[in-house]
């Protein structure tokens, strides 16, 4: 027989269910702060027209006077419209060659450069060097200082019979007075760089018996280089300028010839585009020897 066991209600205990165990949660972490936008910082428009408008209002002022020249000359004075129509038939194709003397401004204009850079390496070559001596040295200033000073104001033209006389040739004769008027700057602004370099500096190199390959390699150098940078540019702007006067008198191929050549044949509007071209390149010579110079130069030699 079974018998059933009956228990209180009150004797039975609750049974509790595992305590969970507790996990760690990692914090919560702030929002990410919103980032401001950067103020907008307004354009200085007004730099840019003082930039830009002054160049603007000049070329205009030199269009109208153009023009008005143009309208009042009773001698066929090309226009600036008519000049530009000219200019777009001779740059449309600027190196064509139908003989020695008839040539593109192409043509013309290599030939021009070539010249130049002919007659300003070789007096560079010898300018530079000659610098250096004459300002590293008080015997060769005194005896050079009054050469210099009697040959310099001489015109470069005025050297141009010489070098027909002794070369025989019209381009050696070009070539040699692109030399003789190069090198005065060169010699003149090189020396006095050398003159220029703090005493101090040379008191070290005499302390130290440095030699004279190393004054010149470790101290002469760098100090002069923007000095001699400097005459360079101005070599190479007067370089250019005489090139023109010098083709005009040899003849040859060259844009000073083609500039004569063009009067001869009473082109006006070409002698015009020959003046804009010869402007151009002289003033992309120019930008260029100025930056190469100013990435040389010291602060100091720029203030």
């Amino acid at each position: 027989m079974v018998s059933a066991v009956f228990h209180s209600p009150l004797d039975a205990q609750p049974v509790m269910p595992p305590a969970a165990k507790s996990v760690a949660r990692p914090a919560a972490s702030p929002p990410p702060a919103a980032v401001e936008p950067a103020p907008r910082v307004p354009r200085d428009f007004r730099a840019v027209w003082l930039r830009v408008l002054p160049p603007l209002l000049g070329f205009a002022l030199l269009v109208l006077v153009w023009e008005l020249v143009a309208l009042r000359s009773t001698t066929g004075f090309p226009s600036p419209l008519a000049t530009w129509q000219q200019a777009l038939t001779v740059f449309s194709d600027p190196f064509y060659s139908k003989g020695p003397n008839d040539q593109g401004v192409g043509w013309n204009v290599l030939s021009s450069l070539q010249r130049v850079a002919l007659g300003f390496g070789l007096a560079a070559a010898v300018g530079i060097p000659a610098g250096f001596a004459i300002g590293r040295f008080e015997f060769l200033s005194r005896m050079f200082n009054p050469l210099i000073s009697l040959l310099r104001p001489v015109s470069p033209l005025a050297w141009l019979p010489i070098g027909l006389l002794v070369f025989k040739g019209a381009n050696p004769a070009a070539i040699w007075t692109i030399f003789i008027c190069s090198i005065w700057p060169m010699v003149i602004n090189t020396a006095v760089g050398v003159q220029r370099v703090p005493s101090d500096y040379m008191n070290v190199a005499r302390v130290l018996n440095l030699s004279e390959w190393k004054i010149f390699t470790k101290i002469l150098f760098p100090a002069v280089l923007p000095y001699m940078l400097t005459g360079v540019r101005l070599a190479v702007g007067t370089a250019w300028l005489v090139i023109v006067a010098a083709e005009m008198l040899t003849g040859g191929v060259g844009i000073g010839f083609w500039v004569w050549d063009e009067w001869n044949n009473l082109n006006v509007a070409n002698i015009i585009i020959a003046i804009f071209v010869i402007g151009i390149v002289g003033l992309v010579l120019e930008f260029a020897l100025i930056r190469i110079a100013t990435a040389f130069t010291f602060e100091e030699v720029k203030s």
